[in-house]
């Protein structure tokens, strides 16, 4: 395809942050213009970002306030696009019966869409065009359906990327002349066909002999990968692939660009032909449902938070893998290309790029005059940078964190796990709950999870093996438990607590009480994960069943677990199956009332849904 066939609007529009102060909209674009966006029957005007990453791709971000005061919530606005000469058509992005799209400023939350992990070439369906179907089933009756859309992490799996996902995203830097950095000293084939399943052999290992000697691979001769992803064959590298991958997981344009039909590869071996073709099946199915995708995003206000896999697979997980990483020059090259795009794909948009706008000058000089990204001084500028959190002041207030640049590191071991939050942080998030009856935390791994896979996790840490079973839970580390659940247990705290999570590939609902005080505080953990991913099911049945059996309400092992002091109870679905741990791919429906919670669903991929019984334990 020709440049000058390549269609105006590349990815977009999205609407991101929105509140009383300004909405933030993203979009990506093949030619440059000065855009704006105006709302029907309110006076306002636009501040326009725009940022080159390649001859054909500009990355746009459109700021709208009001002229006289704040922008109306709690109501349904349209919008309309403009470049520097006509109107865009947007009518695609449109509810039946509408002339535009719509959203909504929330103020006072009553039903908000949560969820994570969307792994595109993962068989199950993506959960997101479930998702939309519901919200213009409601906009269809009148309604306005989900106020808000919190995506809580791997929103894209950069160190598990699919065979054929690799050769789109090469297809897509080159048709839209995405701006590459200059080469990384690694010695990657030339030829693509003979990097794919192979990556992983190339990227940076510690040399045996500078392993430790009580370690089984310093005596077998055995290189250790500084990247601990166990998929990662086809691991990201560059910027410019970091970019088309964004592209290619928000955007339907981008794949009706590449034809994905046409793409094919000759494995070396039956098995690896056979992974090959099942995920290009699987992409294809997930490519097809981005056009109802973009939909939602073009009429939902999304807000999103970065995991590991955004970036790479055990990412900041212990203090030794961030000294092995950020000490070697492509290790961290890699790692700060994936947070790089982070920002401009994800980041920007959750503040309006009230803090991380800061960034975009920086960013704009590290491109050479030969049309080469030179981030060498920008490394210092992104590392230093640590305003990846965010708050929204709607009722009940929203507080998101970012669990993995602000970590509590275990300094007499580096090969124990961090805890999520350091102790600043924890304290910031205390002030963040004080003086309100209901608060939303937006926590990427579980809070209060399933403690019999806590207790394997912790079986594996104490083998020095955190990073083989992702030891991701608060109660991995002593001081970051314990500061936390002493917050939770205060009586100025709030009296309703959700705290909303994902990262594990099932969907649970457990309530949490302290056992002792008189402050009637009640805490529930919302798990729901993952959009387009699942937790093998025999085995998620067996741990369920194991989890009933062994930490019983009346168990003594309660009494071994950091959170004893607090009383945890499980939630069965209404369904026939009953079950406590749900491993089916959702999106889960959060429901309000007055600030408190009412319901939570899960909406599947294939449509149907489960409810979680709130009263019965």
């Amino acid at each position: 395809m020709s440049t000058a066939a390549l269609p105006e609007l590349l990815m977009g529009p999205m609407v991101r942050r929105a509140d009383a102060n300004g909405v933030c909209f993203q979009f990506a674009t093949s030619i440059p213009s000065q855009y704006r966006i105006e709302l029907d029957n309110v006076d306002t005007y636009s501040e326009h970002h725009s940022i080159v990453l390649g001859s054909q791709l500009f990355l746009h971000f459109i700021v709208l306030k009001s002229i006289n005061e704040n922008l109306p919530t709690d109501e349904l606005l349209s919008y309309r696009l403009y470049n520097d000469k006509q109107q865009v058509d947007l009518s695609h992005f449109c509810y039946d019966g509408k002339a535009t799209p719509e959203f909504v400023i929330p103020q006072t939350l009553e039903q908000i869409f949560h969820g994570s992990c969307r792994n595109p070439h993962h068989p199950a369906q993506d959960s997101l065009v479930a998702a939309q179907r519901w919200q213009a089933e409601q906009r269809t009756h009148g309604k306005a359906g989900a106020d808000i859309l919190l995506l809580s992490g791997d929103q894209v799996y950069a160190d598990d990327v699919a065979g054929a996902m690799l050769i789109a995203i090469h297809r897509l830097i080159e048709l839209l002349g995405i701006y590459k950095e200059l080469p990384l000293d690694i010695l990657l084939p030339e030829e693509l066909s003979e990097q794919l399943y192979q990556r992983h052999l190339f990227l940076p290992k510690v040399p045996w002999q500078q392993r430790n000697k009580i370690g089984v691979g310093y005596w077998l001769k055995k290189d250790e990968p500084h990247f601990s992803s166990l998929k990662a064959a086809n691991h990201l590298i560059s910027f410019e692939e970091f970019i088309a991958l964004y592209l290619l997981n928000f955007s339907s344009v981008a794949w009706s660009l590449i034809d994905l039909a046409s793409i094919s590869y000759q494995a070396k071996t039956a098995e690896c032909q056979q992974l090959f073709e099942n995920e290009k099946q699987a992409l294809i199915e997930f490519s097809q449902g981005l056009y109802e995708v973009q939909r939602l995003f073009a009429n939902v206000s999304t807000l999103m938070m970065f995991d590991d896999h955004d970036v790479t697979d055990d990412w900041n997980l212990t203090a030794g893998w961030e000294q092995v990483i950020y000490q070697h020059p492509v290790s961290r090259r890699i790692v700060n290309n994936g947070l790089i795009s982070y920002w401009l794909m994800q980041g920007f948009g959750n503040d309006a790029g009230v803090k991380t706008a800061a960034l975009v000058d920086d960013f704009k000089v590290s491109l050479s005059k030969q049309k080469q990204w030179q981030f060498n001084a920008f490394d210092k500028t992104v590392l230093d940078f640590n305003h990846w959190h965010y708050e929204l002041n709607t009722v009940p207030k929203v507080v998101v964190l970012d669990t993995r640049t602000h970590r509590w590191r275990n300094e007499q071991n580096f090969n124990e796990p961090s805890g999520l939050l350091d102790w600043e942080r924890l304290t910031e998030l205390e002030n963040s709950l004080l003086t309100h009856e209901q608060v939303i935390i937006v926590s990427p791994a579980p809070v209060f999870g399933v403690k019999s896979i806590e207790a394997i996790q912790a079986l594996f840490n104490m083998c020095a093996q955190p990073l083989l079973v992702d030891v991701e839970n608060w109660m991995a580390h002593e001081g970051s438990a314990k500061k936390l659940l002493d917050t939770f247990r205060r009586d100025d705290t709030p009296k309703e607590t959700l705290i909303l999570s994902g990262d594990v590939h099932y969907s649970f609902c457990f309530s949490v009480q302290k056992r002792f005080g008189k402050h009637p505080n009640r805490i529930w953990q919302l798990t729901a994960s993952g959009i387009k991913n699942e937790f093998p099911r025999k085995l998620i049945n067996i741990l369920d069943k194991l989890d009933s059996i062994l930490y019983a309400p009346k168990s003594p092992l309660n009494f071994f677990t950091k959170r004893w002091h607090m009383e945890v109870d499980k939630h069965q679905t209404k369904d026939d199956s009953q079950k406590y741990l749900v491993s089916d791919s959702a999106i889960s429906l959060i429901t309000l009332e007055a600030g408190n919670l009412a319901c939570y669903k899960l909406i599947h991929g294939d449509g149907h849904t489960t409810e979680f019984d709130l009263v019965k334990q």
